[in-house]
């Protein structure tokens, strides 16, 4: 098993308010912390491994997309790279995952409205030999992107590295 690098209190501190705002301005982050900006800064230009993308979350209803979806889908053993690389590469589709437990993948699409996303459904299953699908359709965010976006979540890593 490969040990898992230790993360200073101070870096996990940061990416805790990151989380929250990523466009704090250093200054506010420096007295929120107790970091010193230059320590901050550093940091942060580094490039942490612990960050792996800076993304701004959408409100798709605002740009007139009614309808987001998270769908299960299971596929032959032969074609699911093929369906893969059109589920990354279709611009309706927010996120794929690879899954198990009796699916292949988990996508989540964001369409103008439903029949939208049954045409893109219909086109699945013309083309992939899609073998079974689950659709749940997304009402409200309740909680969206939330993990580690708290300070006192720090101390629970830092004790979880140390198990």
């Amino acid at each position: 098993m490969k040990k898992v690098d230790k993360h200073t209190k101070k870096e996990l501190l940061i990416l805790t308010y990151l989380r929250q705002n990523a466009r704090l301005k250093l200054t506010k982050l420096s007295k929120l912390t107790g970091i010193p900006v230059s320590t901050i800064f550093d940091r942060i230009k580094a490039g942490s491994r612990l960050i792996q993308k800076h993304t701004t979350l959408i409100n798709f209803q605002e740009l007139g997309y009614t309808t987001r979806a998270t769908i299960t889908l299971k596929t032959k053993k032969e074609q699911r790279q093929e369906l893969q690389e059109h589920l990354v590469n279709h611009s309706q589709i927010n996120s794929t995952y690879r899954i198990n437990n009796g699916y292949d993948f988990l996508i989540e699409g964001i369409f103008r409205h439903i029949k939208e996303l049954e045409d893109f459904l219909e086109t699945l299953e013309e083309n992939y030999a899609i073998k079974a699908k689950q659709v749940y359709y997304i009402i409200e965010d309740l909680k969206r992107e939330a993990f580690m976006s708290r300070p006192e979540n720090v101390q629970m890593v830092i004790e979880e590295e140390h198990f």
